[in-house]
């Protein structure tokens, strides 16, 4: 399956439907008093759409995203206009200055924080806009942010839920290396420290709730890290050889879309599907190869149905088949 513009004209359509809807939203805030009582919107003047503030930021990376790849599509524009009128300095600013809050030093950590850096990075390749150099100081602020977490972080998250620590790496190392050498070397050392000595992997996924894969987020990240010489022989000891792909990595049933936990399993297709196909890049020409390619595609073509239907999955699930189809 590859991405079309028919399938990038249904995303982007998605996206423009909820990326400036106002509710339902789920508030990640810590409430200090009384005065704190407000909209979203007041503290979100960005990010206030798509049920929840990471959702909003990878939901504009999905239309940003798609208005590149598919400039002359009808969607393309109507996505401009609605980034210049959103993308402004006295919103963003807001959105800023929402990070000084004592209580906001784990706000969106690790998820969203990976997410505003892929936002960012998408953004600086609208060059004819202002957009990028507008959300720079929020980038930037992340990236600190990072930066500092890794070095008192002692041990990953490897849940499938936002905490996961190696997914949200691997985004913010795409945009480290355009602009943080130093955050770039602090990603990569950490990563092979966390995961390098991981092997035969026999973890009890899918969770009910997950929609990232504990051990393929870990090895998308270190197909990154890692030379190709030395991730070949690692993958094939964390869940190659242990045949984990072939006896356990299949596609996920979603029991109930309307709850928001368990539709959070067709996002885990998704990203499993993300990941396979990124891991099977990274090794070439591997006798594993056609196994790999084969799951990732059984994973794509048991979430691709739902991506649009229920807003629980609507609002968020378009940017993890993005990932995938750019993956290919």
């Amino acid at each position: 399956m590859e991405l079309t513009e028919d399938i990038a004209r249904n995303f982007a359509r998605i996206a423009l439907g909820h990326v400036t809807k106002p509710y339902p939203y789920k508030d990640d805030h810590v409430f200090t008093g009384d005065e704190d009582v407000r909209p979203p919107r007041a503290a979100h003047p960005v990010f206030f759409g798509s049920y929840d503030w990471h959702s909003c930021v990878h939901g504009w990376w999905t239309l940003l995203t798609l208005r590149r790849l598919y400039p002359d599509m009808p969607e393309a524009a109507e996505i401009a206009a609605l980034a210049e009128e959103t993308f402004t300095e006295e919103k963003l600013a807001v959105e800023l200055a929402y990070l000084d809050r004592p209580t906001a030093r784990g706000f969106e950590r690790p998820y969203g924080w990976g997410w505003l850096l892929s936002l960012h990075l998408e953004a600086e390749r609208h060059a004819h806009h202002a957009w990028s150099a507008r959300l720079r100081p929020l980038a930037e602020a992340f990236a600190s942010r990072l930066g500092d977490y890794l070095r008192v972080l002692t041990y990953p998250i490897t849940v499938g839920t936002h905490f996961n620590t190696a997914f949200a790496l691997t985004l913010a190392r795409e945009w480290a290396r355009a602009h943080d050498p130093v955050l770039l070397a602090t990603i990569d050392e950490w990563a092979l420290a966390a995961f390098a000595y991981r092997s035969d992997y026999a973890g009890w996924e899918p969770g009910g709730d997950e929609f990232l894969s504990p051990v393929l987020s870990a090895a998308l990240l270190m197909s990154r890290v890692m030379p190709h010489g030395q991730f070949a022989p690692w993958i094939e000891a964390l869940v190659l050889a242990n045949g984990w792909i072939e006896r356990d990595c299949r596609p996920v049933t979603v029991s109930d879309r309307s709850d928001g936990k368990i539709a959070h399993l067709d996002g885990l297709n998704l990203s499993r599907a993300w990941c396979l196909r990124g891991v099977a890049s990274a090794l070439g020409h591997h006798p594993a190869l056609p196994l790999l390619e084969q799951r990732a595609a059984a994973h794509m073509e048991a979430a691709m149905p739902h991506v649009a239907g229920d807003y629980m999955g609507e609002h968020w699930l378009a940017s993890f088949a993005l990932l995938a189809l750019r993956e290919s």
